[in-house]
């Protein structure tokens, strides 16, 4: 397959993601969808260790990819600060810029796991929500958290 070929097929796969984001939320613009999506993976990558950093990333498509490690710095992760309240917060700041910044971070938040449970391997999800805090592995859709 072509490098082009390649971008252009991730680019589809981006657009899906952000379609299901949209679908989860009954958002209309990919704006919103791109900061949801945005805002709950970094929330979510600041509190996995590097490794699960890099092992969830890897099943990310190339654009999400590079939004997911956006800004990442390996050595200021995990974060010790855990608590869903803190999490709800740096959900939220994504938004304090735009028209509309008030969002219910906790809706956004488990629609972006829907989305994440749609789309990543039951394996690595596992690894994933069984890396975080008992309050945070509720926000995951009731097949994910056991």
């Amino acid at each position: 397959m072509s490098t082009l070929a390649i971008l252009d097929r991730s680019v589809q796969k981006t657009n899906i993601w952000l379609r299901d984001v949209n679908a989860e939320l009954s958002w209309f613009t990919f704006r919103r969808g791109y900061l949801a999506l945005r805002a709950v993976l970094h929330a979510l990558r600041d509190r996995l260790s590097p490794t699960e950093v890099a092992q969830l990333g890897a099943q990310l498509p190339i654009f999400i990819r590079g939004i997911y490690y956006e800004g990442w710095n390996p050595a200021r992760t995990p974060i010790k600060s855990r608590g869903k309240e803190l999490f709800f917060r740096q959900v939220r700041a994504a938004f304090a810029h735009t028209r509309n910044p008030d969002i219910d971070a906790e809706n956004v938040t488990r629609a972006i796991f829907r989305v994440l449970c749609k789309h990543i391997s039951e394996g690595e999800l596992q690894q994933v929500v069984h890396l975080l805090p008992h309050e945070l592995r509720d926000l995951w859709p009731e097949h994910k958290a056991a």
